[in-house]
């Protein structure tokens, strides 16, 4: 008879322990995570459940991972965008401006906020229904609900509300036990 392999303890999930900020930087406890290893740690076993809440598998154990905005925040790779954790994004599929002001994205990998070091370039490029450089009039009309369309590299950026994103695009910004 062969004997059972050795099972996982039972241990309870994690919550609130780690967070997501708005620029990509994982923290522990409102601590900024500094060090590489365990940021390459966390990176390798960033995941999500069915229910959209994302976590870290560590060993037995879920850590589950509160969001400042989305599940994924991109920086801009030269023409491409990578996330957070170093995944490439993949085409960009949507663009949305939030009554806040932040650019999303919406990509093959998922929905990111557009890290905020990289809005100066990526607002340089958008267009209005004209072809001219989009201004920052526009950019407000668009936010207030104006019908004036402006493009980035062919997209129509959709205007939305921040409120409305996790469930439009299936995620939990606060997982809770």
């Amino acid at each position: 008879m062969i004997p059972e392999p050795p099972r996982w303890p039972n241990v309870p999930a994690c919550y609130h322990w780690l967070s997501l900020d708005r620029r990509g930087d994982w923290r522990l406890q409102g601590e900024r995570v500094s060090h590489r290893g365990l940021i390459e740690f966390i990176n390798r076993h960033y995941s999500s459940d069915e229910t959209g809440c994302w976590f870290l598998q560590n060993g037995p154990q879920r850590v589950f991972v509160s969001l400042a905005c989305t599940p994924w925040v991109f920086r801009r790779a030269g023409e491409a965008f990578v996330s957070h954790t170093g995944a490439t994004a993949g085409p960009v599929r949507e663009v949305l401006l939030d009554d806040g002001g932040n650019i999303l994205l919406a990509t093959e990998l998922g929905i990111g906020l557009l890290d905020d070091r990289d809005l100066p370039q990526f607002l340089a490029e958008c267009r209005d229904g004209t072809g001219q450089p989009a201004t920052e009039q526009s950019l407000l009309d668009l936010m207030a609900g104006q019908k004036r369309p402006v493009f980035w590299q062919g997209l129509r950026l959709t205007p939305t509300r921040a409120a409305d994103l996790p469930q439009r695009y299936r995620f939990n910004p606060d997982p809770r036990p």
